[in-house]
């Protein structure tokens, strides 16, 4: 098995949003996406995918999407980022999710050969632009809530190996001391991937290693809709 990465694919299938307008780079995204996942994934392989998977508001809007995904190569494994608003019950998400996709929110599986993966949505931190206490806090805190509870069911599994999908980014380029961050390392974590970097936020993104985890930003935009294989 080999472990791959994507993040922020923001597929539509059943709605009309066009990632052109976003720059010429997201013209036919997903048929290329589509076309890079078949050159490189195998059925026997997993690809973690670090949220911001469909445009759609609803579910039935986002399962031709989720079946897009079900359709290629490999166990896919899902964490929700802040467009998937159709997410909003993991149960409803479960009772239509094809076959070939599971989810993570408040768990922890085992990918094959000893390896783990958790995760969470994340939030804004502290310092960022954008971020306002008496908005942020609150969201924040219980993101930092799921972390601990994923990397709880994580360490009862007692994986040889630990990957972290957050889809907000845990650290910045220049600030590496966050909640997210204490937290991957004081449970042993190995690998954390993360998304939601478009553009010029691209060039905030943290890329190395902090306290023995090693971060990687794994939005498909950064790489030309390239998978890029993840070795814990």
């Amino acid at each position: 098995m080999r472990i791959w990465a994507m993040s922020d694919l923001h597929l539509g299938t059943a709605v009309d949003k066009p990632m052109h307008i976003f720059g010429p780079h997201w013209e036919n995204h997903a048929e290329r996406i589509r076309t890079n996942w078949l050159e490189k994934i195998r059925p026997e392989d997993a690809v973690l995918v670090a949220g911001d998977i469909s445009w759609g508001l609803h579910l039935d809007e986002a399962l031709p999407d989720l079946e897009l995904l079900a359709a290629l190569p490999g166990l896919k494994v899902l964490i929700k980022g802040n467009h998937d608003l159709w997410w909003s019950s993991r149960a409803k998400v479960e009772r239509v999710l094809p076959e070939g996709i599971v989810l993570i929110q408040n768990d922890a599986r085992i990918l094959g050969e000893g390896i783990g993966v958790t995760g969470t949505r994340g939030w804004t931190l502290p310092g960022a632009p954008d971020f306002k206490a008496d908005r942020d806090e609150k969201i924040l805190n219980r993101e930092v809530g799921r972390l601990r509870l994923g990397l709880a069911a994580l360490e009862a599994l007692q994986p040889r190996r630990r990957i972290a999908m957050i889809h907000y980014p845990p650290v910045w380029k220049n600030d590496h001391d966050t909640p997210f961050s204490r937290l991957l390392a004081e449970a042993g974590v190995d690998v954390c991937l993360y998304g939601h970097l478009h553009g010029e936020d691209i060039a905030l993104a943290y890329q190395g290693e902090i306290s023995g985890v090693k971060y990687c930003l794994a939005s498909s935009e950064f790489y030309d809709f390239q998978p890029q294989e993840v070795k814990p």
